[in-house]
């Protein structure tokens, strides 16, 4: 299916030539349900909620170009309907997310560990530069993908580096099958566990750990997503709840509560105290239980953990994770802002270098989205 879009999305790209010319700053955004990540942005809003529709999709060749204002869940509709999706998961949050702000923000949900991120499957891009410039790099498959490929600087670059005004995205068919087993288990024999299966041809495509503070006899719990071919899910079945006596849930159930672990529903997600913020944590998959004494909501067969702590914990926060090779995200502010603390772990001055380059180049006047990286 295809629609023939305009040569050039005109409007857009004049707001973004008088907004270079007069120096004026541009809060860019498409459905704005990711505000709240990175530091607060004054500017002139930029909408690309207008810019919609998908320009071509290819079923057969596992690959969709769209327009950046297109709506997430318009989109993953229209997949739907042929067997397809984005494995990756991106988080919605809430309703009115747009395909270029997918991009711009780089969040994968929970099969994150096993099926790769955003960027991983963007295949080409298309976006106006802080000189007003349409641009396309990259291109509408694997092999066009070579080189220095700008497309997939623009995942996770909280529209920083350019408007995007269209993506090329890898998409795959949807597993034959899926299972959720859930396991009582500590957070050290939960890590423990998913290190050892994570060596043993086993289809886990997403995992979660999790103990609901706010009920105090409440379990720890391990659950563990299998996808892939029937024989396969079944045989995995089988076989860990034999050997480590886990139970089956129904994906009735199951399904919506993976949507709730993505769009960040759980009740873990509900900030214990107005001024707590939640962080982030990005470690390695096999680093251990970090010795913070808050509690924690472990993701990507360890490599992602959150949890609720003052932004005055910054610092301590940060130590943890660096000791293990990772780094800290304060992913949601507390009701005060957390002022003057930095949402984005800035120890590599390499990749500091690197980012402030690649923005001079791409926008010299520094109107896009200007101080929300930090």
């Amino acid at each position: 299916m295809s629609s023939t879009p305009p040569e050039h999305p005109g409007e857009l790209i004049d707001r973004v030539r008088a907004a270079a010319a007069a120096r004026t700053p541009l809060r860019i955004a498409g459905g704005d349900t990711k505000a709240f990540l990175g530091e607060p942005v004054a500017g002139e809003a930029v909408s690309t909620t207008g810019w919609s529709g998908i320009v071509s999709y290819e079923p057969t060749e596992l690959v969709v170009t769209v327009r950046a204002g297109t709506a997430l869940a318009e989109l993953e509709a229209v997949l739907a309907e042929r067997g397809q999706c984005f494995p990756f998961e991106p988080p919605h949050f809430a309703p009115g997310g747009t395909v270029g702000g997918m991009v711009a923000a780089g969040l994968s949900g929970p099969a994150r560990a096993s099926a790769g991120s955003v960027r991983d499957h963007v295949l080409g891009a298309r976006f106006i530069n802080g000189r007003g410039e349409h641009l396309t790099f990259g291109g509408q498959v694997m092999k066009n993908v070579a080189g220095y490929d700008l497309s997939r600087s623009l995942a996770g670059s909280l529209g920083t580096l350019g408007l995007i005004t269209e993506v090329s995205l890898k998409v795959l068919p949807m597993a034959p099958a899926e299972a959720t087993l859930v396991f009582e288990r500590g957070p050290h024999e939960a890590l423990e566990q998913l290190h050892r299966w994570g060596g043993q041809p086993l289809p886990i495509n997403a995992s979660c750990w999790v103990k609901d503070d706010t009920q105090p006899a409440a379990p720890e719990l391990l659950f563990v997503r299998l996808r892939g071919a029937v024989a396969a899910v079944e045989s995995a079945c089988e076989r860990l709840v034999r050997e480590a006596g886990g139970t089956r849930m129904d994906n009735a159930q199951a399904g919506p509560d993976w949507a709730d672990c993505r769009d960040q529903r759980l009740p873990f997600f509900n900030a214990p105290a107005p001024d707590l913020c939640l962080w982030r944590l990005s470690v390695p998959q096999t680093a251990p239980v970090l010795a913070l004494p808050w509690a924690q909501l472990i993701e990507w067969q360890g490599a992602q953990r959150w949890l609720w702590a003052p932004a005055s914990a910054a610092g301590e926060i940060r130590a943890a994770t660096a000791a293990v090779n990772g780094h800290a995200t304060l992913f949601r502010a507390g009701a005060d802002g957390a002022p003057g603390v930095p949402r984005f772990d800035r120890s590599s001055p390499s990749i500091d270098a690197i980012t402030r380059r690649l923005r001079a180049e791409c926008d010299p006047a520094g109107i896009f989205n200007p101080g929300r990286m930090g």
